[in-house]
């Protein structure tokens, strides 16, 4: 004679015959946010997001009035630089250099930006002709 399988409760098996229970386990899904957080730092994604925040961010992370007269042309190993469109905003952005810099890793994470270099307006040259005077002081400030 055949005996009779024991009989269960439905739904207290899966279709492969494991258990289901009421604890998490691997086969549950996941938080989107928890697997996004996993996949940037398996591929090495995080620092260059990061970088990116700085350029896309870059108003809210000054305040509009000095972006409006500054923006970020390159972010690497942990120094940006910024061109200024006068050498009067090219000053005061130095002098606000540290707050900036504060503010920035308040936002993007602590040692993200370590330097900032600001860089002035970009200048005609007048290097150019047979008389002009090679290593001489170049042009003075008539931008502004």
């Amino acid at each position: 004679r055949r005996r009779a399988r024991p009989r269960t409760r439905p739904g207290s098996e899966t279709r492969r015959g494991r258990l289901s229970g009421a604890h998490p386990d691997d086969r549950d899904p996941q938080l989107l946010e928890g697997e996004m957080d996993r996949l940037v730092g398996e591929r090495g994604w995080a620092l260059p997001l990061r970088m990116r925040a700085v350029f896309a961010r870059w108003p809210e992370l000054v305040g509009g009035e000095v972006a409006e007269h500054c923006s970020p042309e390159s972010f690497t190993d942990g120094t940006l630089v910024v061109r200024t469109d006068s050498t009067a905003w090219a000053t005061q952005l130095k002098l606000l250099t540290p707050t900036i810099v504060r503010r920035l890793n308040e936002e993007l994470g602590h040692g993200t930006v370590l330097v900032i270099e600001v860089l002035g307006p970009h200048l005609p040259t007048w290097k150019k002709g047979p008389r002009s005077v090679r290593d001489g002081r170049g042009p003075r400030d008539t931008y502004g």
